[in-house]
């Protein structure tokens, strides 16, 4: 059958608002029950085990890992796989949270007697509160939906959206009650942009000892520009000869600004150059900071000093790009 791109459109559109009012009708359902499951999610003191069968199991292990990155450590079970040995993963401690929009699956049903016996927590998500499993379970939430928006009514689509909106629910309203914050996110996100600009440090990216350009402000801005270009980080510092604190800094904008004037460079001092009081920061500070005051006072390129502005290191914005800060 010929399809025109009208057609195409009118049929996206459909199954999304079929599926946003599978969604909506969610809001009326968050009542006491959703109250306990939070509750019973919160006192686990071993881990969530997710299971569900077919569909049901690709939103489960979304379920889980979204659970697992927000604080609530979980894994997903197979439910087949469980009657064969799987089932040894489950400890006392542990809660099961079961997925079936029938709430009649062989494979789950059939784990319910040992969960019992073992006294293992059930949350169950399902579409039919009266249901084998929906009646086994400690706490029951309804993630039933009017109709599937598979115009054959067979593929699961609108109930998978709402158990999956149902499960964003759970995870996201235990997550603020956990008082998770961007940190303990970045922790279990080390690889990702966001675990990277909270957790890198300037020390960790910073450099350091004969890499960090340095001159006193004795040096003739000859010798400032062979230490710049031997350093290739666009600045260098300006240390006290004496107490080898940093009283300045030369940068290729200084240099551009020094030309203007034309001085013997074989002569001339840095010290009368330099830009004093410049901008640093210290090794402690996350890096996504050095990010922002580079931004904020537009420069390219930070010294790094303590408290004393003895200097630690240098950094430019090339390293935070290398880092993946930017």
């Amino acid at each position: 059958m010929t399809m025109t791109k009208h057609a195409f459109i009118e049929l996206g559109l459909a199954v999304l608002k079929t599926e946003a009012e599978a969604i909506s009708a969610l809001t009326g359902r968050l009542d006491q029950g959703f109250h306990d499951a939070c509750d019973l999610i919160l006192k686990c003191t071993g881990r969530i085990v997710v299971t569900g069968m077919g569909k049901s199991g690709h939103i489960g292990n979304k379920i889980a890992a979204t659970l697992a990155s927000t604080g609530s450590p979980a894994f997903f079970m197979h439910p087949g796989e469980a009657s064969h040995g799987d089932l040894g993963m489950i400890t006392a401690d542990d809660l099961v949270i079961a997925l079936s929009n029938s709430g009649e699956t062989s494979e789950i049903t059939l784990l319910l007697p040992l969960l019992k016996r073992l006294g293992i927590p059930l949350l169950a998500l399902t579409g039919n509160p009266a249901s084998t499993l929906a009646r086994s379970a400690n706490i029951h939430l309804d993630v039933s939906v009017t109709r599937e928006a598979c115009p054959l009514g067979l593929a699961p689509t609108s109930s998978t959206t709402a158990t999956l909106a149902m499960g964003d629910a759970l995870a996201v309203a235990v997550l603020e009650a956990r008082g998770f914050t961007e940190e303990d996110f970045a922790l279990s996100h080390p690889g990702g942009h966001l675990g990277r600009r909270l957790l890198l440090r300037v020390s960790d990216i910073m450099h350091t000892g004969g890499a960090v350009p340095l001159v006193t402000t004795e040096t003739t801005l000859k010798g400032t520009l062979l230490e710049m270009t031997a350093k290739g980080l666009g600045m260098a510092g300006v240390v006290d000869a004496a107490e080898n604190r940093l009283v300045g800094v030369y940068t290729d904008g200084d240099l551009r600004r020094t030309f203007e004037i034309m001085p013997d460079i074989e002569s001339a001092l840095v010290r009368d150059y330099m830009t004093a009081n410049c901008v640093t920061i210290t090794a402690d500070r996350i890096a996504s900071e050095a990010l922002k005051t580079m931004h904020d006072k537009k420069v390219n390129a930070l010294m790094v000093v303590d408290e004393e502005f003895i200097v630690q290191g240098a950094l430019n914005m090339h390293d935070l790009l290398r880092a993946g800060v930017v």
